[in-house]
């Protein structure tokens, strides 16, 4: 009896082009975002002018642009991620339990870097790394 190894089926050329356009894209608007905020959060650093009212809106405003930057970047961060694995071969599988992952999950998140299953154990902390 001959052995096959369970290796990893790569993803067709074409595809995989999709996705790293689909990943540019949504990096360039990540990236555009992220200047507006930097922006935005230089324009409510003047406080010297305001009275207590308005230094709490100042100060939730810039909270609330310090989290989504902050969601932004981790983004990016996925995204230059999913980006190397197209380079190395690898995208397209879990980085986890190495399933291919679901064309439907990609399209919809294509810098994950998890199957849904591996995801689900992630968000739980059940998921080393």
């Amino acid at each position: 009896m001959a052995t096959t190894s369970a290796r990893p089926v790569k993803m067709p050329k074409k595809d995989l082009e999709r996705f790293r356009r689909l990943l540019m894209e949504k990096k360039a608007s990540l990236s555009a975002d992220l200047a507006k905020t930097r922006s935005a959060e230089e324009e409510t650093g003047d406080e010297a002018t305001q009275d207590i009212a308005d230094k709490a809106v100042s100060s939730y405003t810039r909270e609330f642009l310090y989290s989504l930057s902050d969601n932004d970047r981790n983004t990016l961060l996925l995204i230059d991620q999913a980006l190397g694995r197209i380079d190395d071969g690898s995208y397209g599988h879990c980085q986890n339990c190495g399933v291919t992952m679901n064309e439907k999950r990609l399209n919809a998140v294509p810098w994950a870097p998890h199957c849904v299953d591996c995801q689900e154990l992630a968000e739980k902390g059940l998921l080393e790394g």
